[in-house]
């Protein structure tokens, strides 16, 4: 006759899920408060309350599998928020329609998670590292919503040239990085900030933001030569 399960080993897996999640969470503000390569899987597991020195390692393997980790347990949350907001302005021909997808699903995570926070400024140390950002880049890249904003952004801008586009791509990103870390940063520290709340942060980047692609293009002397 086969042994039954005990009581011990069907508890198994539910305290491995709830080790994961403390050294996930120690680990992320542990990085945002000092940086990713500033920290050791040992202060990760000893922030976790973890007494073996390989417990992080046990449980997620290399430290870019742990930054692997924590970016994709936001993104699923931000990725179902920006699902609903598209199913919601459908074939919009609204530019900030197209961007509020964007920004907003992103700060309402942050004001989810109540207060303190660490996942923006997370999200600035690992983009800051040539090592882990390919590895925050890739978990966006797989994103459907996200591909489907950037092709919604192009749409409603038939006229910008495709570096234009790209170039401005790049400057949107690095501004919702950023300014979301400096906002998260100021409310750990109790320092004021521009706005109050997540959602008039985020009102207030989309208002800029509309200006950026929205700004004219002006030529290069390259291209000015070539249209004489």
């Amino acid at each position: 006759m086969p042994n039954k399960a005990t009581g011990d080993d069907l508890d198994k897996p539910l305290r491995a899920h709830a080790t994961r999640e403390r050294i996930l969470s120690a680990a992320e503000r542990l990085f945002a408060e000092h940086g990713i390569l500033a920290v050791s899987n040992r202060q990760v597991g000893e922030a976790a309350g973890q007494g073996n020195n390989t417990a992080v390692g046990y449980h997620f393997g290399t430290k870019a599998d742990l930054v692997r980790a924590i970016a994709r347990k936001h993104s699923a949350a931000i990725e179902e928020r920006r699902q609903r907001r598209l199913a919601e302005i459908g074939e919009s021909a609204q530019l900030r329609d197209w961007l509020d997808c964007l920004v907003r699903p992103l700060a309402e995570h942050l004001a989810a998670l109540g207060s303190p926070t660490w996942y923006a400024r997370f999200a600035e140390q690992a983009m800051a590292d040539p090592t882990l950002r390919p590895i925050v880049v890739a978990e966006s890249l797989s994103s459907p919503s996200l591909a489907r904003i950037v092709e919604g952004l192009r749409q409603r801008l038939p006229d910008l040239p495709p570096e234009a586009a790209a170039e401005r791509s790049d400057m949107t990103r690095t501004l919702l990085v950023h300014l979301t870390a400096e906002r998260e940063r100021a409310l750990a520290g109790k320092a004021p900030t521009p706005r109050p709340g997540w959602d008039e942060a985020a009102t207030g980047l989309i208002d800029a933001l509309i200006g950026l692609w929205q700004a004219p293009v002006t030529a290069s002397p390259n291209e000015r030569k070539k249209r004489r």
